[in-house]
């Protein structure tokens, strides 16, 4: 990855991780036997379209999809036109549906993006068809650092699935909204997640703070 890649993180790009863990890991993922998803270009797409200073919601899931042409770099979001599955995605769409009352079917979520809802992975790779397969590649310290980052003013943070709440122990529930649920994959998704609400509460501690809610249902034009 070079330099011209990493300067699209623009602030990120101050994180000590790049510096001083990145090679390392990128050197392991070229060692790779089989493909990893996202491609390696849309590695950092999440930091690269959400800046610091913009980020207004953290959502933060576990790993990326492990099925061909399904993850690209925004935790959740889906390419258009995919034709399988959606899985997480489709329950997130039944969560926003039950909570807000409004449709959401386009898969790509960085309109979310655009608005401030930083869209992120515990594990920023996965092997195909390998789940959690690079949940000890050291992603980790790249995660604490993006949530040490982010620790300057309040925000909302969706946290959802165990590896996400342990990865956001340390951030402060009295400073900031902290949304704790059960993951949205169909393996948990009726174990806490359906029914927690947290697209209108996000919206109304966002309001209470003299923000803007963020529109989660399908952009308009879509």
């Amino acid at each position: 990855m070079s330099e011209a890649d990493l300067a699209r993180l623009g602030a990120w790009r101050e994180l000590p991780f790049f510096a001083r863990d990145l090679p390392a890991i990128l050197a392991r993922l070229a060692a790779e036997p089989g493909p990893v998803h996202p491609p390696l270009p849309r590695l950092f797409h999440a930091l690269e379209r959400c800046q610091p200073e913009a980020t207004r919601v953290v959502i933060l899931g576990q790993d990326p999809y492990h099925t061909p042409g399904k993850a690209d770099g925004l935790a959740f979001s889906i390419p258009p036109g995919f034709p399988g599955r959606l899985d997480s995605l489709g329950n997130i769409f039944k969560e926003i549906e039950s909570d807000l009352g409004q449709p959401r079917t386009r898969t790509d979520l960085g309109d979310w993006a655009d608005q401030g809802v930083l869209l992120l992975n515990t594990a920023l790779t996965v092997p195909e068809g390998r789940a959690k397969g690079h949940a000890r590649l050291g992603w980790g310290a790249l995660v604490t650092e993006v949530l040490a980052r982010l620790a300057d003013r309040p925000r909302a943070y969706l946290l959802w699935g165990g590896p996400a709440q342990k990865a956001a122990a340390a951030v402060d529930p009295a400073m900031n909204l902290k949304i704790e649920s059960a993951h949205p994959s169909p393996l948990s998704a009726h174990r806490g997640f359906f029914g927690s609400r947290p697209f209108s509460r996000t919206n109304d501690w966002l309001k209470k703070q003299g923000l803007g809610a963020i529109n989660w249902a399908n952009p308009e034009g879509t």
